[in-house]
């Protein structure tokens, strides 16, 4: 697939831009928004990722166009689970609902940024050595059967890492956020940081950790840096409406975790067996491509990756409604 120049500077053009619109939104009238609002511009965000899709299909091919599907709905899934951890970290920080929309636009562009460098840096290694896709499968593998272990996580299971816990000994913070800003002053005069400034190291920790999970994934889906790059832009976008729009409901996909572990470990097994096929590292198999080894079609990733999540989301439904009405049934009994 070949982008031309122009088209990177259109594209980049037009994330910028519309990252400054919602940078104009919360920064003008910071508020928590409706659930008709969060829903009309997730609604908008995904339009426009479906209708780029199809873009790609018209421009240059239907192989392309399935593996930016398939690689903005591994991205997406990764988000969402991405969200919940938000969630986590909001509500053991304490953070007040009309401060959360600064807190996850600049989770969202930091995860941008932290992307875009991962995706520079793997697109380069990828071209220079193809063990590194022994490397990808690997670790993907190893990060699902990490999450299939985990299961459901709860706000118990957050710890503070040790960023968090060095800023919180060396940086004198406030009990309080006062008006939303990095920094207020108490009653003494004195000038100290808000516990914002902890939140924003939490989210950006956090999203790091996120990163490394995704750029593997993703590079199993597709080795086209534009695809890699769109896909996660429109993953990103509207993350912060979802947030609003999904509330509670984050709490009922009691089997996304789960979902995503398989997801990863598709790929992870799907990676590894590609670098198989094509070899050329001389301590495997004398450097020679391994024939049993099969390249497993975009059309079957996209399948599974959509058959996961609709299996996922529905068994959460299901339990999450189970739950309630054994609750019911045992409020009922008291």
């Amino acid at each position: 697939m070949n982008v031309p120049t122009w088209v990177w500077i259109v594209t980049l053009v037009t994330m910028v831009a519309m990252l400054a619109v919602d940078l104009l939104i919360v920064g003008r009238r910071p508020h928590e928004p409706s659930l008709k609002e969060a829903g009309l511009w997730v609604g908008f965000y995904v339009a426009l990722a479906l209708i780029f899709g199809v873009g790609v299909w018209l421009t240059a091919g239907a192989t392309p166009a399935a593996e930016f599907y398939a690689g903005w709905l591994t991205e997406y899934s990764l988000s969402v689970d991405n969200l919940f951890v938000f969630v986590i970290i909001m509500s053991r920080f304490a953070v007040p609902r009309r401060f959360q929309q600064e807190v996850l636009l600049f989770g969202i562009i930091l995860a941008l940024v932290m992307r875009g460098g991962f995706i520079a840096a793997g697109s380069a290694l990828i071209s220079q050595f193809s063990w590194v896709f022994y490397v990808f499968g690997a670790f993907l593998i190893y990060t699902a059967v990490g999450l299939a272990r985990q299961g459901e996580m709860d706000e118990d299971d957050f710890k503070e890492n040790v960023v968090i816990r060095w800023a919180r000994r060396a940086l004198r913070v406030s009990p309080d956020f006062g008006n939303g800003r990095f920094t207020t002053v108490n009653g003494d005069g004195r000038r100290m940081f808000t516990p914002l400034l902890l939140v924003m190291i939490a989210i950006g920790t956090t999203d790091l950790i996120f990163a490394l999970d995704s750029i593997p994934a993703i590079f199993g889906i597709t080795s086209e840096p534009y695809l890699v790059f769109t896909a996660n832009v429109f993953a990103l976008m509207g993350l912060r409406q979802l947030y609003f729009l999904l509330g509670g409901l984050l709490e009922r996909l009691v089997y996304l975790t789960l979902g995503l572990a398989v997801i990863l470990g598709f790929i992870g097994v799907k990676l590894v067996l590609e670098a198989l096929a094509d070899n050329n590292v001389p301590f495997i198999n004398g450097g020679e491509h391994i024939g049993w080894a099969p390249h497993i079609p975009i059309w079957l990733s996209l399948t599974v990756i959509i058959g996961t999540l609709v299996l996922s989301t529905v068994a959460s439904l299901l339990k999450s409604a189970r739950d309630a009405k054994k609750e019911l049934v045992r409020a009922g009994a008291d």
